[in-house]
């Protein structure tokens, strides 16, 4: 099977250009403009240089000399510019034969090209005294999508967790429950239940400034295995993991491997004293020790070990790093972490690379998300819960699905609710450049119009709905001459560019690359329905444009499930 794409013409170009190689060529290919109606395009400029000629004559005389293979349907000059239109029905034909693999790999690279990795990506990384809140969600869906992306490119992916389960921020939370907590069990949300005493703890605090060496001889006492510390410990802190549990089951994650800070938070300290033993690291004169950076790797120089040897938040992700590649051998490993933590994984990185840690590192930084009342704070108690959102947008969806289907059962009503509210919320804020800072507004997110999930799924239930309405079977015995409207042409070119757009995700992790086209193709997809009916008396035509439609709605599924995102055949 022959999929079409920049890469292939770049090997037809190759054949007629032999200044520049066919990868190079490859990177000069360009995807059109909308309103230009081809597939592909390639600037001939710096052809100029060597030919001696105007470019505009360039592209003529090449499209006049040049054998049309048998994937293109036309070669044309447009000034400086080749255009390339490939046959409609190869694309069609390669997405309804090959279903939900369209887009898995390119079919034009041979089996021992494809270059499949072993992948772990750590999210989301909580600390356990507080609930999982809205900023974590954008970490889970960020983790949780690039993972479901490189699985289904071929990779084999480890999703692993880390939780920071101690330390003085901890120990905050177990003295509010200390002092104030009564021995009570949770009366909610066990996460819910452990975070106000957080909030707590934070509150009186205000009043009372002498709280936080209460909190630090609590620590103590932990790090000195305190019977009684020791047990409070670990109730609270099976309270927050099996709280967090429930929210990573809301959101369809699971993780191949947890690890907790407080099982090895010390071993890191041998790694960071055999360093020294080889000249890797440096003693201050204060007795700590550290990385020297800035000549080498051109950033601040890091400190590993404090001046009385206990470790800092680097020393653990320094061991973390070994055993992690002790679990799973993986060739890289990515890192879903805030953008305020660049720096950090940057020294990390360097740290872990002068300690001959041999595996590819990525640090997948994203933006900070804000709701419309402002920024969140958690000793402030501001902050929207993980499950709060959730339960939030389930409720518009409800009231949006009673509002326009009264009459379905209360079971299809919150079946419908469940999957329009989850759709909403991952494609609202996967649509944005992990890079980026937004705010987040349920609202918005929950239209049925406009750049939302909903909007998607609507598309997609659409196109069901007219393929029930048809009696006609959806097969490849079609007349694809009568594939010839502008509206068509169109549609069919945005069909044909998806594995290129995932591939492209591989390289540089934009995952809101997949809402943006998704977004981009029903809209298309739209402005045909408007000017081509589907259902026709001209039976020919029915059959050949329900076969594109199927075809569009293969694409949206594929895209919708690498997003996490289920379907619905009706809306």
């Amino acid at each position: 099977m022959k999929i079409v794409d920049k890469r292939l013409i770049a090997e037809f170009l190759s054949t007629y250009i032999t200044s520049f190689s066919a990868e190079e060529i490859e990177n000069s290919v360009e995807i059109p403009p909308s309103e230009i109606n081809f597939s592909y395009s390639f600037p001939v400029f710096r052809l100029a240089k060597t030919e001696k000629k105007a470019p505009e004559l360039i592209a003529e005389n090449m499209a006049k000399t040049m054998m049309l293979p048998d994937f293109l349907e036309k070669i044309e000059a447009n000034g400086p510019y080749l255009n390339f239109r490939i046959k409609p029905f190869l694309i069609l034909k390669n997405i309804f034969e090959l279903q939900e693999d369209y887009g898995r790999i390119y079919e034009t690279l041979e089996k021992d090209e494809i270059n499949s990795l072993r992948i772990i990506i750590e999210y989301p990384s909580p600390n356990t005294n507080k609930p999982l809140h809205l900023g974590h969600v954008r970490n889970m869906l960020i983790g949780s999508t690039i993972s479901n992306l490189l699985n289904y490119k071929g990779h084999e992916v480890f999703q692993v967790n880390l939780n920071n389960d101690r330390g003085i921020h901890i120990c905050k939370s177990m003295l509010a429950y200390k002092k104030w907590g009564n021995n009570q069990e949770p009366n909610k949300k066990s996460d819910h239940f452990v975070g106000d005493y957080y909030i707590k703890y934070s509150q009186e605090e205000q009043e009372n400034e002498n709280l936080i060496e209460e909190a630090k001889e609590l620590l103590k006492l932990w790090e000195q295995k305190d019977p009684e510390v020791f047990e409070l410990w670990k109730k609270m802190n099976t309270w927050a993991v099996n709280g967090f549990k429930e929210t990573y089951k809301k959101f369809g994650i699971s993780f191949d491997k947890e690890y907790y800070e407080s099982d090895f938070y010390w071993k890191g300290k041998e790694k960071v004293i055999n360093g020294l033993n080889k000249g890797i690291f440096e003693k201050n004169e204060d007795g700590s020790i550290i990385a020297k950076l800035r000549k080498k790797f051109n950033i601040p120089d890091k400190v590993l070990l404090r001046s009385d040897g206990t470790s800092i938040y680097i020393t653990q992700d320094i061991y973390l790093a070994y055993l992690k590649k002790d679990s799973f051998n993986c060739d890289k490993s990515i890192y879903v972490v805030g953008n305020e933590q660049d720096l950090y994984f940057k020294q990390l990185f360097a740290v872990l690379s002068l300690m001959g840690v041999k595996e590819d590192k990525y640090h997948l930084s994203y933006g900070m998300i804000s709701l419309p009342e402002g920024k969140m704070k958690s000793r402030e108690g501001t902050v929207v819960d993980a499950d709060d959102i959730v339960k939030e947008m389930q409720n518009l969806a409800y009231n949006e699905v009673n509002n326009r289907y009264p009459q379905l059962s209360e079971e299809e009503k919150l079946y419908r609710a469940n999957i329009i509210g989850m759709a909403a919320l991952r494609f609202f804020i996967l649509k944005f450049n992990p890079k980026s800072e937004f705010v987040f507004n349920p609202k918005e997110s929950i239209s049925f119009e406009g750049e939302t999930g909903p909007y998607i799924l609507y598309c997609y239930a659409r196109i069901e709905s007219i393929i029930s309405k048809s009696k006609e079977k959806i097969n490849l015995d079609v007349d694809w001459i009568l594939l010839n409207h502008e509206k068509e042409i169109n549609l069919i070119k945005q069909l044909n560019y998806f594995p290129e757009i995932l591939n492209s995700i591989v390289e540089n992790y934009g995952i809101h690359q997949i809402p943006q086209y998704l977004l981009t193709l029903c809209q298309i997809f739209n402005s045909f329905y408007a000017s081509c009916p589907v259902i026709s008396e001209n039976k020919e035509l029915e059959k050949v444009r329900l076969l594109l439609i199927k075809c569009v709605q293969i694409i949206i599924k594929i895209g919708l499930h690498i997003l996490g995102i289920e379907t619905l055949n009706k809306m």
